[in-house]
């Protein structure tokens, strides 16, 4: 038994905290630091020694929010260590699960978390309760689309959170066919509102640009956030079991979350829905592309906001992705595929939310996790956070210190950290000399 005081300075991840010290001597910055403080995880050391057939299941619990982002990387990454290839209708069930993700997540983010910056309002529970403002309509429009996303994935995969059904190899119980024709009328009835918040991120006016370099997946089929190489600005590719040799982590001794560099030129670089429409804009659906023409002219873009614009656009994308499988799709009855136990090395990568995410399962021939290795968005953006508000506070230490405080809220929001609760209680530390 443990005598004493037992004390717990962060608990893992429960929605993230991040704090802000910026050092202003003779009216310059001579440091800053974008502190991640509770970024400490322990599923990668917990989950060797167990099955890998449980292994997906277990490291969905990384993050509530992108919970279907990580089980369908951990899949992933189990599948190729074992050499099983999907079906064809396995592959297409959670491209629109993952629709489904993306819908709910970007919806959450930028009605929950932008909209009051772009509204002038401290949060949304400051929106008037009035039909006739457009804040409420737009509130409103939210609920119905993160509703939408979150109808897609219960019906797909069992539940938006953790979701029960996708196995190793397929699903353990597939979907009920006439419930997925159930989802066509209302994602057309959606389009408009999305539209709408298209419209209102196109016009928020915030802008942050500095050169900044880029990653993300590219297919050169289609707009995918599962299956495809993973492409920087300096046009190098790579495959998904290399994304590992492409990058240098960085000991960020103030936090408790690496940082990365590209491996060969030691530059930090952005991940994210930015990245991917700068990249992938070619690649949208028809139907999304004709309808967000006007707005598409931003892009490429370096500015850090326009994250927020490419976002709404991928909500479209995903509605519109979603139909055209709909439409088509018949369900047919099979089991996951399933082969003998073997030792292996196997690497998952897809598109979360807030850009790539990469899973790496060492299996033994026990059909145990020997390593397991994990990379986030968040992680991998930090170095470039950092960058930007080094930019953003040179050149504006002349403002009053609650806009710069603020104005650094809305920079670190556009990325869509893992810790966008926390940055609306931004702490900054103000050390003059």
């Amino acid at each position: 038994m443990h005598s004493g005081n037992i004390t717990i300075e962060n608990i893992s991840k429960i929605e993230g905290t991040a704090g802000l010290e910026v050092v202003i001597e003779n009216g310059q910055v001579k440091d800053l630091k974008f502190i991640i403080k509770d970024y400490r995880r322990f599923y990668t050391e917990a989950v060797k020694g167990k099955p890998y057939i449980a292994s997906p299941s277990f490291l969905s619990r990384i993050c509530g929010t992108c919970s279907v982002a990580h089980l369908f990387a951990s899949l992933e990454a189990i599948e190729r260590s074992q050499g099983i290839i999907i079906s064809e209708q396995t592959r297409i069930l959670r491209r629109l699960a993952y629709d489904g993700l993306m819908i709910r997540d970007h919806a959450l983010h930028l009605y929950f978390f932008v909209l009051p910056d772009v509204l002038g309002l401290d949060s949304i529970l400051d929106i008037p309760d009035d039909h006739d403002n457009f804040g409420h309509t737009l509130l409103h429009d939210s609920f119905d689309i993160k509703k939408i996303g979150s109808e897609i994935t219960d019906v797909v995969i069992g539940a938006a959170i953790h979701a029960p059904l996708p196995t190793v190899g397929g699903f353990l119980k597939l979907p009920d066919q006439s419930k997925l024709y159930e989802l066509l009328d209302k994602l057309e009835a959606v389009r408009s509102q999305v539209l709408r918040g298209i419209k209102v991120f196109y016009e928020y006016g915030a802008e942050l640009v500095r050169n900044a370099d880029y990653m993300c997946l590219r297919n050169d089929v289609s707009y995918d956030f599962i299956e495809g190489q993973i492409v920087n600005s300096t046009g190098k590719k790579v495959s998904e079991e290399h994304f590992h040799d492409f990058l240098k982590s960085v000991v960020v001794p103030y936090s408790q979350s690496e940082g990365y560099v590209f491996s060969d030129i030691h530059e930090d670089y952005l991940v994210g829905a930015l990245a991917r429409i700068n990249f992938n804009k070619d690649l949208l659906n028809s139907r999304t592309k004709k309808d967000v023409q006007p707005y598409l002219n931003v892009f490429p873009s370096n500015n850090i906001h326009h994250n927020n614009l490419a976002q709404a656009i991928e909500i479209l994308q995903c509605v519109d992705d979603a139909i055209e499988i709909l439409s088509s799709i018949k369900i047919i009855d099979e089991k996951p595929v399933r082969t003998t136990k073997k030792a292996g090395i196997g690497v998952g990568v897809v598109e979360a939310p807030r850009g790539i995410l990469y899973h790496m399962a060492k299996v033994d021939d026990r059909g145990m996790i020997e390593d397991y290795d994990v990379i986030v968005p968040t992680s991998q953006n930090q170095i470039c956070i950092e960058s930007d508000l080094k930019k953003f506070f040179s050149e504006n230490l002349s403002k009053d210190e609650q806009w710069l405080r603020l104005e650094a809220e809305k920079i670190i929001r556009a990325y869509d950290p893992c810790m966008s609760c926390a940055t609306n209680f931004l702490k900054i530390d103000w050390i003059r000399r």
